[in-house]
C-alpha cells in the first residue's frame, strides 16, 4: 500500500493524538499481576499494544472492553497460566522486553517470538541482566536475536547498569524485581521515560529514586484505573507538520507531559519554533496538556548524545526539520537508530537525499545543512512505522508528489494518521 503526499499550506484545527503507546503496554501488563479489575481509559489501538493484550491473554489475563475503556482482570499470587504456543509480540520489542522481565519470574518455560523485523533485533540487553537475577533465557537466533526461550523461576534482586539508555531495559529489570528476592536496582547514565515507575508507584509498589537510580522492592501491585494520555512521539509529527507548512497553527489537546518524554519540545524550542506549552494536570499520575504550534523559520542547532538519547523515536523527524533550518546540523550518539523497526538512521539519510536534502551520514550520526528546497520523490518506508510519518510530513513541505511506500505500517502506532493529515488541510492523494 501506499500514499501520495503534496505540498501543503495552511494546515489549521485541533487534534487529540492517540493514546500513549508506552503507557498502554505497561498498564496492560502492570494489571495482569493484580488480583482483582483494573480500568484503563483510552488504551491504545495501536497493533504493538494489541500485540501485548493478545499476549496476555494467552497466559490467561481475561480482557472485556466497555465502550473505550478495557477492563483487565488480573491473576495476582496465583500466576500465568503455561501457554500451549510461543508468544507472538509481532512488531513490538517493547511487549517482547518488558514480557520478558516479567516472566523471568513465574514458573513457566515460555518462548516470545515476533514478526520479521522483530526477529532480527538483538536482545542481548535484557538477555544478560535477567539472566545475572537468576532466570534461564536464551535466543534462539543468531546474535541474541529472538525467539527467545525463557524458563522462569527464583530471581535474586541486584544492582544493574545498563551500558546502554533504555526506558525497555530498566522497566524489564524493575518487573522482574516484583518477583525478586531483596532490593533491585537500576543506575542511569541519562534519565529514561519513567512510566514504569510512576505506574508502581500509583499501585502501591515500594519503589524509590535518587539521582539517576531507582530501586523497587518485591511485591503485588495492587488495581488502579488509568486514563492512558495522548502519546507526545505522535504528536511530534503533527506539531513537525505545522513548523514548516507555510501559515499553519495547529493545536493537541490531552497530551502527555510527563518531562522524560518532552525532549523533542525542548529541542524544537531551541530551533525557534513557535511552540506554546500548558500542563493542565500536574496532579496527575502523569502530567498533559496542551501544545499549540505555529509555521516557524527553524535555526540549526546541535543535537548532542543526551539529546538523542532522550527523543531516540524523534531524531528522524528532528533531522528533517534540520533540512529546513538555517544553518549546521549535527546528530551525535544516534547509533540505536540502526536497531529500531529498521535502520533508521540510512533509511532517513537514503530518502531525504533523493528529496533533495544535504545530509551526510556518520556511524552513529548525521550532519544536516539547511535550509533546502525539497522536491518529491518515491521513497520506502522499509516497513517502518515512524519512518513512514516522517516521510509524509516531509511531502507536506516538497514540491511535486511524495510517494511513501509500505504506509499501511503507520498503523502499528498511528493508525489513521493520514486522515488526520487530510482533516488538517494537507493534501493528501488516494
Amino acid at each position: 500500500m501506499q500514499k501520495v503526499f503534496e505540498r501543503s499550506e495552511n494546515l489549521a484545527g485541533a487534534v487529540t493524538v492517540p493514546p500513549d503507546k508506552s503507557i498502554s503496554h505497561r498498564a496492560a501488563i502492570l494489571s495482569s499481576l493484580c488480583r482483582g479489575k483494573t480500568r484503563i481509559a483510552r488504551f491504545s489501538p495501536a497493533a504493538d499494544c494489541v500485540s501485548t493484550l493478545k499476549c496476555l491473554e494467552m497466559l490467561g489475563v481475561k480482557q472485556s472492553w466497555e465502550a473505550e475503556t478495557l477492563l483487565v482482570e488480573g491473576l495476582g499470587k496465583e500466576g500465568f497460566d503455561q501457554p500451549g504456543l510461543p508468544l507472538d509480540c509481532g512488531n513490538s520489542a517493547t511487549t517482547m522486553r518488558l514480557l520478558a522481565g516479567t516472566l523471568a519470574g513465574e514458573p513457566l518455560e515460555v518462548t516470545l517470538t515476533g514478526d520479521e523485523s522483530l526477529i532480527s533485533r538483538p536482545m542481548e540487553r535484557i538477555i544478560e541482566p535477567l539472566s545475572l537475577m537468576g532466570a534461564e533465557i536464551s535466543a534462539e537466533g543468531g546474535g541474541g536475536r529472538p525467539p527467545l526461550r525463557i524458563k522462569g523461576g527464583k530471581l535474586v534482586g541486584m544492582e544493574y547498569s545498563p551500558p546502554i539508555a533504555s526506558a525497555q531495559v530498566k522497566s524489564a529489570v524493575l518487573l522482574a524485581g516484583l518477583k525478586a528476592e531483596g532490593t533491585t536496582t537500576v543506575n542511569e547514565t541519562v534519565q529514561t521515560r519513567d512510566h514504569t515507575e510512576r505506574m508502581l508507584e500509583a499501585m502501591g509498589i515500594a519503589i524509590s529514586s535518587e539521582g539517576l537510580s531507582v530501586s523497587v522492592e518485591p511485591g503485588e501491585p495492587w488495581p488502579y484505573d488509568f486514563d492512558i494520555p495522548g502519546d507526545i512521539s505522535s504528536a511530534a509529527f503533527i506539531l513537525g507538520a505545522a513548523l514548516i507548512c507555510p501559515g499553519s497553527e495547529i493545536t493537541l489537546n490531552d497530551v502527555g507531559l510527563n518531562p522524560t518524554r518532552t525532549a523533542f519540545l525542548d529541542i524544537i524550542l531551541r530551533m525557534g519554533a513557535d511552540v506554546e506549552v500548558s500542563i493542565e494536570a500536574t496532579d496527575s499520575w502523569e502530567p498533559r496538556g496542551r501544545v499549540k504550534a505555529r509555521y516557524s523559520p527553524l535555526t540549526a542547532i546541535d543535537i548532542s548524545e543526551d539529546d538523542a538519547a532522550r527523543t531516540i523515536d524523534e531524531i528522524p523527524l528532528l533531522v528533517l526539520l534540520a533540512t529546513q533550518a538555517a544553518g549546521r546540523t549535527e546528530v551525535r550518539g544516534a547509533g540505536e537508530l540502526r536497531y529500531k523497526e529498521s535502520d533508521r538512521l540510512s533509511g532517513t539519510v537514503e530518502a531525504l537525499s533523493s528529496m533533495g536534502a544535504m545530509i551526510e551520514e556518520t556511524p552513529r550520526g548525521m550532519i544536516i545543512e539547511g535550509p533546502r528546497e525539497l522536491t518529491g520523490s518515491v521513497v520506502s518506508s522499509h516497513r517502518d512505522h515512524r519512518l513512514a510519518m516522517m516521510f509524509a510530513v516531509a511531502g507536506l513541505a516538497a514540491e511535486s508528489q511524495t510517494t511513501v511506500r509500505d504506509w499501511e505500517f503507520t498503523d502499528i502506532s498511528y493508525p489513521g494518521f493520514d486522515e488526520v493529515l487530510k482533516a488538517l488541510g494537507a493534501r493528501v492523494v488516494e
